[in-house]
């Protein structure tokens, strides 16, 4: 009985508001749209001035000729305005009174991307949309050939960087390089290298400890580079440019020219049957046991003593 009476009170509502609904629209529907009936609202919360309350009532306008409400097609206007590039959703509704209301969500560029010589924005969702000739968004510079399956990522990084306040001051701008995205400083002539867009906390986290132990004690211009894109290392470039470099670089240069340079060995045209080699290899080992062995020194052989003939014995026969 409940579940009835439940359904019951909904249904005399819905007769209840379409009732309201059609009166006030025949009521209304002969009545202009004047200015004061019409509210305009940018629900954005960054302001952002790609599209102000003058271009949405110059667009009612232009989709409503006589001006009357009667005549005036709600859904043509929304898909209208939700068609313009800077525009994220447009809800339009006229009130009980006849009032027309507006609520318009801009699109808030998280960064600008210049791209082929080409420029456009790029939202949190990873939407594209181009500039404007009226107004310039601040936002951070990224450039390089970003993908847009990157998008999402980059701006999830960008947006790291802007609520962090280390990470704000030293980080002004974004490149992308031989497929490494490298983070450009405002301090120096270095840039410092991630590679990819994983683990970003854990790489910004090394080089902020590499910048309070290390770098603060430098002179910035020494280093072109400092990439962290590394697992648990830091690796510097020094700055060819930098005065101070110049004794470093040039022992580095000696000790290079230094290293024996390497030379390729010829390839025999026929290489030597095992066991050919393994016979040769034996009699160089006898050989060499036979020259280190130390010579036998022969004794001399003691001569026996002469001895003298004997003589016949002679027989006198008298």
């Amino acid at each position: 009985m409940k579940n009835k009476y439940r359904i019951l009170k909904i249904a005399v509502t819905v007769i209840l508001l379409g009732f309201l609904l059609s009166f006030s629209l025949k009521k209304f529907s002969g009545q202009d749209i004047t200015d004061d009936k019409i509210s305009v609202k940018m629900n954005e919360k960054t302001p952002v001035y790609f599209v102000d309350e003058k271009d949405i009532r110059e667009i009612v306008k232009k989709q409503n000729p006589s001006g009357k409400v009667g005549e005036l097609n709600i859904p043509a206007l929304e898909k209208k305005i939700n068609a313009l590039p800077a525009i994220d959703s447009a809800n339009v509704y006229l009130n009980l009174n006849g009032k027309l209301n507006l609520d318009i969500k801009q699109r808030v560029p998280v960064f600008r991307l210049n791209r082929d010589g080409n420029d456009f924005y790029v939202d949190g969702k990873g939407t594209e949309f181009p500039i404007s000739k009226t107004y310039s968004h601040p936002c951070m510079l990224v450039t390089g050939d970003v993908k847009r399956n990157e998008y999402e990522k980059l701006a999830e990084l960008v947006e790291k960087i802007d609520n962090d306040d280390f990470s704000k001051k030293y980080f002004i701008g974004i490149s992308k390089d031989n497929g490494n995205y490298n983070l450009l400083t405002s301090e120096g002539n270095y840039k410092v290298e991630i590679g990819d867009l994983d683990n970003i906390e854990f790489k910004v986290k090394g080089f902020k400890t590499f910048v309070e132990k290390y770098l603060v004690y430098q002179d910035p211009a020494k280093y072109s580079m400092v990439s962290v894109k590394y697992q648990n290392q830091i690796v510097t470039t020094l700055n060819p440019y930098f005065k101070e470099n110049d004794s470093i670089l040039k022992a580095g240069n000696k000790e290079l020219a230094k290293a024996p340079a390497f030379v390729p060995l010829k390839k025999t045209e026929e290489k030597p049957k095992a066991e050919s080699v393994k016979k040769e290899t034996r009699k160089a080992a006898v050989r060499k046991k036979e020259k280190t062995r130390p010579k036998e020194t022969k004794k001399p052989k003691a001569k026996a003593p002469a001895v003298k003939p004997k003589r016949k014995a002679t027989v006198k026969i008298e």
